[in-house]
């Protein structure tokens, strides 16, 4: 970690900011410039660290949890976030949010701000909010993990792709795997009930209501009631089965008029734990990024992270 501001002693009253320096579009020096005048202009202390590999946000959440700081700022994607939140899941240390990944869709649910300087101002300036957390084995989820089609496109859109075409690769990808997808038999077992057995394409473990926020004219509902979704200490399960390819445009349309009961095609669930198997492995993936393949069990731990907003 290199100090950009003069600190007092450990962590206390500092901000540590990691910083992905692979997310999104910018160029990582301007990025860092950036964010140095916007901490300097609050006349708030704080401190920045470079991820290096996977999982590297962790431990550094981690060690500034050890260190006392005041909070830690995850400026990337989801998947930074993820990684950031993983490392400070039951601390009373909050996390900040500055997003500057391709789709930075917990931030977009949670109202933070997209430009730099104004998140940075809720990174100081904001309140801790309680945020239920997903946990799969030893890692927590913010947004959403999956099994079968969500996770093919997270694969499909490669870093080439979103280079060249931003958020425009994710669509790209899920209309590559729209034509091919190929209907798996899932078995859920929710909340330790019976197991449910159902032809999809997809299975979807949702922590936050919606997607695709502040990028269409629309968002994408992920529950009856998508609002608060994140703090009602359950997670949302969505079961995908189009009728065919041309099946995907009815799934949507069903989703965004909120009609998740009463169809086989769109199908909804609450849970406090969830296990998906298939009849053959098909991929995974967890706020985005790959995790392998079926099966997996993801459970919620409610109030898990506290999360800085936005002041009303």
């Amino acid at each position: 970690m290199q100090s950009e501001s003069p600190t007092a002693a450990g962590g206390a009253g500092r901000t540590l900011v990691v910083l992905n320096p692979a997310a999104g579009h910018d160029d990582p020096e301007r990025l860092r410039a950036r964010i140095v005048r916007a901490f300097d202009a609050l006349d708030a202390p704080f401190e920045i660290a470079v991820t290096q590999y996977p999982g590297h946000a962790t431990a550094l959440a981690r060690e500034a949890v050890r260190d006392g700081h005041r909070a830690v700022a995850a400026v990337g994607g989801d998947g930074t976030l993820a990684e950031v939140a993983t490392g400070l899941a039951g601390s009373s240390v909050p996390l900040a949010i500055v997003p500057r990944g391709t789709a930075n869709q917990v931030a977009s649910n949670l109202g933070i701000p997209a430009r730099l300087e104004r998140a940075i101002h809720v990174a100081v300036h904001g309140v801790p909010t309680a945020m239920d957390l997903g946990t799969i084995g030893d890692r927590y989820f913010a947004l959403v993990a999956g099994a079968g089609f969500d996770a093919a496109v997270m694969v499909a859109a490669t870093r080439n792709l979103k280079e060249r075409f931003g958020f425009g690769a994710y669509v790209i990808a899920a209309v590559k795997e729209a034509l091919n997808a190929r209907p798996a038999r899932f078995s859920l077992v929710i909340d330790d009930r019976e197991p449910i057995e159902v032809d999809a394409v997809s299975v979807l473990i949702a922590n936050t209501g919606e997607l695709f926020a502040g990028f269409l004219p629309f968002t994408v509902p992920l529950a009856p009631r998508p609002t608060g979704s994140w703090h009602d200490g359950f997670l949302d399960v969505v079961v995908l089965a189009p009728d065919g390819p041309t099946g995907f445009a009815d799934v949507l349309w069903k989703a965004l008029r909120r009609q998740f009961h009463g169809n086989d095609h769109l199908i909804h669930f609450q849970a406090r734990s969830v296990t998906v198997d298939t009849d053959r492995p098909v991929p995974t993936q967890i706020d985005g990024d790959p995790t392998g393949t079926t099966p997996i069990t993801a459970a919620v731990a409610p109030g898990a992270l506290h999360v800085l907003r936005p002041r009303q």
